[in-house]
């Protein structure tokens, strides 16, 4: 009788989805805390489940032969060889909808934050001043534009509703919208958004997207909000329109490297910095573990998948 097909769990996920899919159909090497035995396990595997951490190029994937599904517990699948992937005919999975909701709470958490200008604020008062007078400004009868208006744009544009928010957007896939969210062209985007808030992939086409010329074509005093990826930022060019005010404040979850290494865009006092942490709730990783898990298991029963990202080289998807 031949073995059960083997499933590497390269990065750390939910434990009560391992456990599932140790129950299903499958052999289960996890590697999650060691990953210096990943190596050792590629040789073998029908599967491997990923988050960030293990980047699958195409050294890696020579190390697996009989690999031939590649599972991302998350949205993006920038740390993965398409073209590797797709070439060797192996398919690759995600978890798209598991990240929506911690998503769009921290960019609207974002939003309020750079205009009611309460980033300095907390720090002046934990610093010991106390400064008190009129400050900030409302979200209401703001214009915010979105870069990028997938399902987290979406989600976000749906809860500021309740702000009296107007919202549009710029993407070349998707024509229109019945949401009430107008969709327009980047340079009109630009040029009416109090705030431009970046939700887009990451593509050879569209890295440095928001550079020196489009924080010029912005609002003079605007913000800009990033939760998507660092990359398509130039960071040279973000820190010189902070400088000239050209630009009201930044809020960046993402960076052009991670952890940053742009020690003055950091500790400019108008930029709010977090860790790459949209996605890094408990409810969301529980969501993407058991997500993953669900299209591996199905996967492995040979059932239609529901997130594939890419088919097979010369396959329908």
């Amino acid at each position: 009788m031949a073995e059960a097909p083997l499933v590497v769990v390269a990065d750390p996920i939910d434990r009560e989805a391992v456990d599932r899919l140790r129950a299903g159909p499958c052999r289960v090497a996890d590697v999650s805390r060691d990953p210096g035995k990943l190596g050792g396990e590629l040789a073998h595997a029908w599967g491997l489940v990923v988050r960030s951490r293990t980047k699958v190029t195409a050294e890696l994937l020579a190390q697996a032969p009989a690999l031939q599904l590649i599972a991302r517990a998350g949205v993006g699948v920038d740390n993965v060889d398409m073209r590797a992937a797709s070439a060797r005919g192996v398919r690759v999975v995600n978890a798209p909808a598991a990240a929506t909701q911690s998503v769009a709470e921290l960019t609207i958490t974002n939003y309020l934050l750079l205009v009611r200008g309460l980033f300095p604020a907390i720090v002046a008062t934990k610093g010991g001043t106390w400064e008190r007078g009129t400050h900030g400004h409302e979200l209401a009868g703001r214009t915010v534009g979105f870069v990028g208006y997938g399902r987290i744009a979406r989600e976000v544009a749906r809860r500021l509703r309740p702000f009296g928010v107007t919202t549009v957007a710029f993407d070349p896939f998707v024509p229109s919208s019945s949401d009430g969210t107008a969709i327009v062209p980047l340079a009109d985007l630009l040029a009416r958004s109090d705030i431009v808030s970046l939700h887009a992939a990451l593509t050879p086409d569209n890295q440095h997207l928001l550079n020196a010329s489009a924080f010029a074509a912005m609002k003079r005093g605007a913000f800009l909000v990033n939760v998507a990826r660092g990359a398509l930022v130039d960071e040279a060019a973000l820190l010189a329109a902070l400088d000239s005010d050209q630009l009201g404040g930044a809020a960046l979850d993402v960076f052009e490297v991670e952890p940053p290494m742009n020690a003055k865009l950091l500790a400019h006092p108008r930029v709010i910095a977090t860790p790459h942490l949209g996605a890094s709730t408990e409810e969301a990783q529980r969501r993407a573990g058991g997500d993953t898990v669900d299209e591996v298991l199905r996967a492995l029963r040979g059932e239609p998948l529901t997130a594939l990202v890419a088919a097979p080289a010369g396959g329908a998807r």
